[in-house]
């Protein structure tokens, strides 16, 4: 998994567990629902800026989103 596929599984994920629908994190965050929509899916690339609005919102550490997940059977 790259890095930008890395941080859409883990922006979904975030979301999702906050309850929030993708217009509502837009909003929040201050950018258009269709761009957050393309972060989700791993199509565009994400500013350091726009990472510190998400984490804000989101009321994580920007770090979340780039964390991988953990390998099983090890």
């Amino acid at each position: 998994m790259d890095l930008r596929e890395t941080f859409a599984t883990n922006l979904r994920r975030l979301r999702n567990a906050r309850g929030w629908s993708q217009d509502e994190l837009a909003f929040e965050a201050k950018i258009s629902r269709g761009y957050l929509s393309q972060l989700e899916k791993g199509e565009y690339y994400v500013s350091i800026k726009i990472i510190g609005r998400l984490a804000d919102k989101l009321e994580v550490e920007p770090d979340e989103f780039l964390k991988r997940p953990a390998k099983r059977g090890r």
